[in-house]
């Protein structure tokens, strides 16, 4: 009976091993959202993601960046270099826009994210996501929390 047992208990960590292998595997196609209406995307309503562009979405919102008395470009070119220092790989890198990609370490699930520069409101809105998946138990609240204390 306990060897019965523990198959099955071993086919389940499998079964489910295998769908999280799968799941990593789909999240390395694809790319960021980009900008519409040059806004960052909102995100979607799972819990997997985090963006300074809607305040009113309470569930997702995180502050954006504020650079008030910096030049706009050093500051958005320090975003850049924070996201590089935590593992993150810039795939767009343009004046008022990047757009990078950070992978999971044991599964390789892939995260998207993204900087946006408001150079009239002294701000740059970050948006992280997921890429697959309904919940990242907060990995990309954290990561936007990671590249702000690295300013």
């Amino acid at each position: 009976m306990l060897k019965i047992i523990l198959t099955i208990v071993l086919l389940v960590i499998l079964a489910v091993a295998s769908l999280f292998f799968y799941k990593a595997q789909k999240s390395k196609s694809g790319t960021a959202p980009g900008l519409a209406s040059n806004q960052l995307a909102q995100c979607p309503t799972s819990p997997n993601c985090s963006c300074s562009e809607y305040s009113e979405d309470s569930s997702h919102y995180a502050e954006p960046i504020n650079f008030s008395g910096k030049p706009a470009e050093d500051s958005f070119a320090a975003v850049k270099t924070a996201i590089e220092s935590l593992g993150g790989k810039v795939v767009v890198a343009e004046s008022h826009y990047l757009a990078a990609s950070f992978e999971s370490g044991f599964f390789g699930f892939v995260d998207d994210f993204e900087a946006r520069l408001d150079e009239q409101a002294q701000l740059i809105h970050v948006r992280s996501a997921s890429r697959v998946g309904h919940s990242d138990l907060g990995a990309n609240l954290k990561r936007v929390n990671a590249v702000k204390n690295a300013l």
